[in-house]
């Protein structure tokens, strides 16, 4: 019999219908229910993690680093670039629903500060003037 873990049901969970990027309150019961855990337990992991989110994101969520080498790389002005190509502030996901913009405090790509990541996809190098070109390659995507 397979040993269930909280962390990678809720991988499981969130991943499983891709057109939500969240999980809803039916998931986590569902993976405490599989993993024989109280259903808070669940909701405390999910809301601790920043990989997991409890509402609604957009169909990519980009991942901006905030450490200090990235702080140092100039992040700051990709971060405002970000705001003002999608018209959210941290957390908020873009009105055509396409991008939700959240903050991550290391992606571990120091050697290419400032980074972030849509998806899983690794960006690095940014500069305010390639943000908009990167965001319009991913929505081209599909």
């Amino acid at each position: 019999m397979k040993k269930h873990t909280v962390i990678e049901d809720l991988h499981q969970a969130q991943e499983k219908d891709r057109k939500h990027t969240y999980l809803k309150e039916g998931n986590m019961q569902d993976v405490a229910n599989g993993c024989g855990v109280p259903a808070s337990q669940v909701y405390g992991v999910a809301t601790f993690y920043t990989m997991f989110s409890t509402k609604p994101r957009g169909k990519h969520v980009i991942r901006i680093c905030r450490n200090l080498a990235c702080h140092l790389g100039e992040a700051e002005s990709v971060v405002k670039a970000l705001r003002a190509e999608l018209g959210v502030d941290i957390g908020g996901t873009s009105r055509d629903g396409e991008f939700t913009l959240e903050e991550s405090s290391c992606l571990g790509m120091c050697a290419v500060a400032p980074a972030m990541m849509v998806d899983d996809k690794p960006y690095g190098n940014l500069t305010a003037a390639g943000v908009r070109d990167i965001l319009q390659r991913i929505k081209n995507e599909g």
